[in-house]
């Protein structure tokens, strides 16, 4: 698939007023992406768990307007109540993404969104957030559209959508692995949208528990646009570009093993690599606490004693992201609330495992 296939082509009458309700889920990247180019567009390939509590349920209002208009008028509302704060940034998606959605400036659209998590706990409340909205004005267009056209490129236009809102948002339609970027190793795989991973997954994956400890809630001093821009004069930035590509290649035939000790691996060192990223661009940065460290080494002693497969990743912050196999659940849930909880803000954290991808409410 290439941009100019999500084109439209030909629309039917537009209805006078409706509404559109989908929910969506975050994800949390295996292989990360840290680096674009051009419009949204990845300078790796990224590979990550969909998940499945931690969602973005939003419900999208149209009314026809009475006169053609050269602007885009909506509101938008969290937990019912109005979020000016976050219009600038759907004004920039919508710019975006107007050339294939051209009736965004014939209605007057309601936003009203909800998260099952908290605002600023550290979970991509854009992949969620930018996917349930890309999902609802999709499923908008499907209804006025007179193409023939597959649910897979249905699919595959909420994810091209959602990437132009939010980059990661792109890998939050399908589950239970999804794959951003063009990766030799993987048929379909396209910069452009994210794409379900079709290989053979081993059983030790599946429903993959994801445990989110809130080290801590406040807002990040530098943002991740901030941070994937800084990429561009990055020192390491080529060497860091192939590293991911690589470890994509080495994770694939773990997947298909449940090698856990491989996978715990490629994750970790994953995660240690974005955030040296940071620290070694200019202006450099750190984003990770004082407990986020305390974590990840109680986390190495834990799994060392216990010959355990608990593994962490992180994203652009802060928190910390556990992820295990489910049979190791009730040990690990015993392990944080004895040793780990003591670390997160006012105790808290979230229990969440692999999930399916978004769904029309």
């Amino acid at each position: 698939m290439i941009e100019s296939d999500f084109l439209p082509k030909n629309y039917s009458d537009l209805p006078s007023n409706g509404n559109v309700t989908w929910e969506s889920p975050s994800n949390i990247a295996l292989i990360k992406y840290w680096g674009k180019y051009g419009e949204q567009l990845p300078a790796n390939s990224s590979l990550s768990f969909t998940l499945s509590n931690c969602k973005t349920k939003t419900v999208l209002k149209y009314q026809l307007k009475k006169e053609a208009s050269k602007s885009f008028d909506f509101e938008v509302f969290l937990d019912d109540k109005p979020a000016p704060n976050f219009k600038p940034k759907i004004e920039l998606f919508f710019k975006r993404v107007e050339l294939y959605l051209p009736f965004l400036k014939d209605f007057y659209f309601e936003i009203n969104t909800t998260n099952t998590f908290p605002h600023s706990s550290g979970i991509a409340s854009s992949a969620s957030g930018m996917s349930a909205l890309a999902c609802c004005l999709i499923d908008f267009e499907k209804k006025i559209s007179n193409e023939e056209n597959s649910d897979q490129y249905w699919i595959q236009k909420s994810s091209f959508v959602a990437r132009l809102g939010s980059g990661s948002a792109c890998r939050s339609l399908e589950g239970n692995i999804v794959v951003w970027g063009d990766h030799s190793k993987i048929e379909n795989s396209s910069n452009l949208f994210g794409v379900k991973y079709e290989g053979e997954v081993h059983e030790n994956f599946k429903n993959y528990q994801d445990t989110i400890l809130l080290v801590d809630k406040g807002e990040k001093q530098v943002s991740s646009s901030v941070g994937h821009n800084l990429m561009h004069q990055h020192p390491f930035a080529t060497k860091r570009f192939e590293q991911a590509n690589e470890n994509i290649t080495r994770l694939l035939p773990v997947l298909k093993s449940g090698n856990l000790s491989k996978f715990i691996e490629i994750v970790e060192s994953e995660a240690l690599t974005l955030h040296a990223m940071m620290m070694t661009s200019l202006p450099y940065f750190i984003l990770i606490k004082p407990n986020t460290l305390e974590i990840i080494n109680k986390i190495w002693e834990y799994r060392r004693k216990l010959n355990s497969n608990v593994c962490f990743t992180l994203d652009a912050g802060a928190n910390l992201h556990l992820l295990y196999p489910e049979n190791e659940k009730n040990l690990i849930l015993e392990f944080i609330k004895n040793e780990l909880v003591a670390y997160c803000q006012n105790g808290q954290y979230i229990c969440d495992q692999v999930g399916i991808g978004a769904k029309k409410m």
